[in-house]
């Protein structure tokens, strides 16, 4: 996540660092609702899964969100980033997956009784691309999902992350991203 975006540097802080990142003025203002309001993102509901799993499993603390592809206008954002879908396209589906996996986040928050403001931290976020053999930018796709995370979560969105090109992914969707994170 960039300063630009979030008004943050976080890059030196770890979750092994004895420092706490500086306090942001906004984020002590607004809530995680307000926020989405302001940037004018309704989540959806949870997703019918596809297949045999689940959208999303607690154990303790730890909330694990499974797999989401990225959709455009209700289908599969279809592509293959260095084809026929370039970075920025990319980006902006990782941005619609971001929005769907916080939709799936408040579910499983509402499904221990909390909210999306008992997120004490936003963990791993991991990202699959469909690309071709020679597309390096993958990480900065993945930006897409990070920057929103940022914007929303604040400081508490700084994650570990991984970024993978795929030679496919289902239903030949550009992006699926998968998201780990903790309640309070």
């Amino acid at each position: 996540m960039s300063k630009s975006q979030t008004g943050l540097d976080l890059g030196r802080y770890t979750a092994q660092s004895p420092e706490t990142p500086p306090e942001n003025p906004l984020e002590t203002r607004m809530s995680v609702a307000q926020r989405l309001a302001e940037l004018n993102i309704t989540l959806p509901p949870v997703a019918t899964p596809a297949a045999a799993y689940v959208p999303f499993a607690i154990t303790g603390n730890l909330v694990f969100l499974s797999g989401h592809i990225a959709r455009q206008d209700g289908k599969p954002w279809v592509g293959q980033l260095g084809l026929n879908t370039d970075t920025a396209t990319g980006q902006a589906a990782a941005r619609a997956i971001a929005i769907d996996l916080m939709g799936t986040l408040q579910a499983a928050c509402l499904s221990q009784g909390k909210t999306l403001e008992d997120v004490s931290r936003i963990v791993k976020v991991l990202s699959l691309v469909n690309s071709t053999p020679t597309f390096t930018e993958q990480h900065l796709v993945t930006n897409g999902c990070s920057e929103l995370l940022g914007q929303v979560f604040g400081t508490r969105s700084a994650h570990a992350r991984s970024a993978f090109g795929v030679a496919q992914l289902p239903m030949g969707a550009c992006v699926e991203i998968e998201l780990i994170a903790e309640l309070a």
